[in-house]
């Protein structure tokens, strides 16, 4: 589909990272943006540091009913929106049996209802305004490799966003809806989401990690200075691209290769001969 001046982007976790590239880039390339963050104070920085038509909207996406508050928002200021991206996102670090439930309930309740939350406020909406549209939901090459140590509710909740945009590309695609639909998977990138902790509700508590969380913590540090990280500016850029380009796997880097075919080897070697 094409960007340009009229079309309308909301994106979803805007305050920092990946989002605030994807802000950015979206509104230089002449949209006008829905910025959505849970943090208010970061989330007015990023809109006052871009030119153009751009709405804040301080969006807890963990809650239904604040995304479908941003989806009246978006529409009620702009009267369409053209692209989604269910961007925002948490992690903690630390092994299974030290995960507490309260610890699946924040990041699953980010990163797996979030996307779920956008899909369910907005879709709807895209349908009806019957103009072409794009739904970009952030996953990972976690959702691709599944499996990665000190990483299960993270693990769980990319795996679930790969499933939630495989199933509404292919039934998107049967109904003939002008609606396209990409999936992120971005590898090593510089983010603050190991210190998306400050973002976590006080009633769910804090993360008792222990040592192997820790190591894990600083082995993704490490990577971000490695040679196949990719800026979230790149990230950004491939996602514009697949937005117009109607590409539905979005893979910028390439440094879990390895892990990621050997799983899907393994599961056809497992799978029996028809």
């Amino acid at each position: 589909m094409e960007l340009s001046d009229g079309s309308v982007a909301v994106v979803t976790g805007a305050a920092s990272g990946i989002g605030t590239a994807l802000s950015r880039a979206f509104a230089a390339a002449g949209c006008a943006v829905v910025l959505a963050d849970v943090d208010a104070d970061a989330l007015d920085a990023v809109a006052d540091s871009i030119e153009g038509d751009v709405l804040p909207v301080v969006t807890d996406v963990s809650d239904a009913a604040a995304v479908e508050h941003l989806a009246e928002e978006a529409f009620g200021r702009f009267g369409a929106v053209h692209v989604l991206c269910n961007n925002a996102g948490v992690s903690t670090f630390n092994p299974l049996v030290a995960q507490t439930l309260d610890d699946w309930r924040w990041v699953l309740g980010v990163n797996l209802w979030g996307v779920i939350h956008g899909v369910q406020a907005f879709l709807p909406r895209l349908l009806a305004q019957g103009q072409p549209a794009h739904i970009v939901s952030t996953s990972s090459l976690a959702g691709l490799a599944s499996g990665l140590p000190q990483l299960g509710p993270y693990n769980v909740s990319k795996v679930g966003v790969v499933a939630l945009s495989e199933t509404l590309r292919m039934e998107l695609a049967m109904s003939g809806a002008p609606v396209g639909v990409s999936v992120l998977c971005p590898g090593t990138t510089p983010t603050q989401i190991l210190e998306s902790e400050r973002n976590r509700p006080a009633a769910l508590g804090r993360e008792a990690r222990v040592a192997d969380g820790d190591a894990m913590r600083d082995a993704v540090r490490s990577g971000f200075d490695g040679p196949g990280a990719r800026t979230a500016e790149q990230v950004a850029d491939a996602v514009l691209d697949a937005v117009r380009s109607d590409q539905f796997w979005i893979i910028t880097s390439g440094e879990m290769q390895g892990l990621v075919s050997s799983r899907f080897h393994e599961i056809a070697a497992a799978t029996p001969a028809s």
